[in-house]
Parts: structure tokens; C-alpha cells; sequence
């Protein structure tokens, strides 16, 4: 299971205002990134058979199985500072984080 802090629904929620669909806000991890796997997050249409789906906060979270093996604790946030804003990833399982905090590895 993740979490989103109410900062990041709140700015989840105004970005998928924006959208003329309903979206599922799809969360996943793919290897790359200076650390080894990188965040992935975006709006989405479908559901695959392989999906787990979480509502939290009236929000469609969507996510597949492997990806869950990497993030199962997964804290995002969202703020704002003097270089503008993102979402933070605070992930329990990661052995390290990238400066940017976008990537992230873990022991095998």
C-alpha cells in the first residue's frame, strides 16, 4: 500500500481537473535513473489485469504488481519551494536516493 500526503492530493486533484477524462492517477517504478529505478507517475485511462487499484481520498490510484515489489510503503508528497514545485517520494524500501529524489535503488 502507498500514501499520499494532503499535499499531494490536493495538487493531484487540481491537475486532474484538467483533464476532460476521468484518469486514474498511475504510479509505477522503471529502471533508470542515477540510482537505478526511477518514478513514474501520470494519468491514465485503463485498467490492466494486473493492476491493483487503491482509492484514497477520492482519488483512483492505480498501480501493477511489479511495481509493487519496489514501492509497498511508498509516501508521496507534494511542495513547493524557491525552484518550484514536485512531488517528493519518500519509499522505505529504497537503500538510496538520487540528489533529485526521482530515482532510487534497493539490496537485491
Amino acid at each position: 500500500m502507498i500514501s499520499l500526503s494532503s499535499a499531494a492530493t490536493n495538487e493531484i486533484g487540481r491537475l486532474k481537473s484538467k483533464q476532460q477524462l476521468h484518469s486514474l492517477f498511475r504510479v509505477r517504478v522503471q529502471p533508470g535513473g542515477c540510482s537505478g529505478w526511477l518514478y513514474h507517475i501520470s494519468f491514465d485511462q485503463l485498467i490492466n489485469p494486473e493492476d491493483q487499484v487503491f482509492d484514497i481520498d477520492n482519488l483512483q490510484l492505480v498501480m501493477d504488481q511489479e511495481t509493487m515489489k519496489y514501492i509497498n510503503g511508498l509516501t508521496i508528497d507534494y511542495s513547493e519551494d524557491l525552484m518550484g514545485g514536485g512531488f517528493r517520494f519518500h519509499n522505505p524500501l529504497a537503500t538510496s536516493t538520487c540528489s533529485c529524489g526521482n530515482s532510487f535503488s534497493m539490496t537485491s
